[in-house]
């Protein structure tokens, strides 16, 4: 319970990712600077944090980048570039909401990527299986979102939904896959701090050479995107990924209950749709959009009540155990 209250406090920090690039979309501000400017502002704040928990945690992440530096860049690159980039990308054709809306696919393709990793029990690898339990709760979460998008699609041209839409759904499956096989690979010797600074580190490459393109594309960003950019690496790229990566690490051994805190990034719609009539004055929700914000809450209790009685089952098993 306690991850999936972590979980629902960096989706708080994730929304401003859509709130922040969507006002940077409106003011004319291209995509590839909105993406590598976050990943740059990062660094520095991740170095401190690493710096300020002792100075044994460089030489751990180092050992490990060094023992594994083909799959930090691929699995960096998989997690941060192929889940940022296309979200920036989308905000320039989609509004916020639209973006956040579709992005909660994650919840589906975060389930549905179970198949794809090996948990050694007493010696033996078992692929893991797709928790059917966990899928069921996250359609729940999923038809609320679409609830939520009805009356807004019904305005958006088919050339915004498109690139709104499929950029996002690749991100959707890129950030839980780089997350889960990061975690996989470096199986808890790295904490959630060392692990996105070794990540962002690993992803500077690429967003050095987006940058380069953007300066001889579209130039200089503006002061505004310059400090927007900030904002947002600080909200959604320090504080949120790693409350998120606390969250998913604590539950890493568990498919079913790391898809119930993949889950809680449904939130950043009911946070960015908030965010967007504050600060954009974006309406207020249609009254089936209104429903859709009830059935994804709903769905998120469905999902802290099931991972709770996995808890006790748990628990219970160990005890006759």
């Amino acid at each position: 319970m306690k991850e999936i209250l972590i979980g629902i406090l960096a989706a708080l920090f994730f929304a401003v990712t859509f709130v922040l690039n969507h006002s940077m979309e409106l003011e004319g501000g291209s995509w590839l600077w909105s993406s590598s400017l976050r990943y740059f502002f990062m660094l520095p704040f991740l170095i401190a944090i690493v710096a300020i928990r002792g100075k044994v945690g460089f030489r751990i992440l180092s050992s490990e980048m060094k023992e594994h530096p083909g799959a930090w860049l691929i699995w960096s690159f998989v997690g941060f570039v192929l889940f940022y980039a296309p979200l920036t990308f989308a905000a320039a054709f989609g509004p916020g909401w639209l973006v956040s809306g579709t992005w909660q696919f994650t919840i589906v393709a975060g389930v549905l990527l179970a198949p794809l990793f090996i948990t050694t029990i007493a010696g033996k690898n078992i692929r893991a299986k797709i928790p059917l339990i966990s899928l069921g709760i996250s359609g729940i979460i999923l038809f609320g979102i679409l609830l939520i998008q009805i009356p807004q699609a019904q305005t958006v041209s088919m050339k915004s939904l498109l690139l709104g839409i499929l950029p996002v759904i690749v991100a959707a499956f890129a950030y839980p896959l780089g997350n889960r096989k990061m975690m996989e690979l470096c199986g808890g010797r790295v904490d959630p701090f060392q692990r996105v600074l070794g990540m962002t580190i690993a992803s500077l490459p690429a967003w050095i050479l987006l940058a380069i393109y953007a300066l001889f594309t579209v130039g200089l960003p503006s002061a505004s995107q310059v400090y927007q950019s900030l904002l947002v690496a600080v909200s959604s790229g320090v504080i949120a990924t790693i409350l998120f990566f606390i969250a998913t690490d604590r539950v890493r051994h568990d498919q079913g209950k790391l898809a119930a805190v993949e889950a809680t990034q449904s939130t950043e719609v009911l946070f960015a749709m908030v965010g967007e009539m504050i600060l954009l004055s974006v309406p207020l929700p249609q009254p089936i959009a209104l429903i859709g914000l009830v059935v994804i809450i709903i769905g998120m209790l469905l999902h802290s009540y099931h991972t709770v009685l996995m808890n006790k089952r748990l628990q219970t098993a160990n005890e006759k155990g």
